[in-house]
């Protein structure tokens, strides 16, 4: 067997694992080269009148939240509750729910606030809750928020 025949029959065997696994990479891949969804951003900030980054962005059926924080006086707990709540509420605006959040990335200001902040944060998801990150943040979340939490979801 030739060089480029070999090539060619590997390609051939690699493509056609690829489709009888079940995981349709190759028709994805395709269709996605052919009609590419379109992104929508929701709750766009700017900056001096220029676009800096978007509240929300939806695509392809997921939805991606950006950060939220807790910009007034109060504890971890209190901060912590209040950005579950706009994390909710966006979501809900953009047509998905917090039931349907696979991933959150928590960000805290100090780790000691890991506790407390976990308090709240249970059962907000429902009984499937998304896989999470928390970190702590060197100097501190972005407008003296205690806790900051983006997440991914899909519609």
């Amino acid at each position: 067997m030739k060089k480029n025949e070999r090539r060619s029959a590997v390609k051939k065997l690699f493509t056609s694992l690829l489709g009888v696994t079940g995981f349709g990479l190759v028709a994805k891949a395709t269709e996605t080269t052919n009609h590419p969804a379109a992104k929508e951003v929701f709750n766009v900030k700017k900056q001096d009148d220029v676009p800096l980054f978007s509240g929300c962005t939806k695509f392809n059926g997921l939805l991606f939240v950006a950060g939220k924080g807790a910009h007034f006086e109060g504890d971890v707990k209190a901060h912590t509750d209040h950005v579950l709540k706009e994390l909710e509420e966006e979501l809900v605006k953009a047509g998905s729910s917090m039931e349907k959040v696979l991933k959150v990335n928590v960000y805290l200001a100090d780790l000691a606030d890991y506790k407390a902040m976990n308090e709240v944060f249970k059962g907000r998801f429902g009984n499937k809750p998304p896989v999470r990150t928390t970190v702590a943040t060197y100097g501190g979340v972005p407008g003296d928020s205690l806790v900051e939490m983006d997440c991914i979801a899909y519609v």
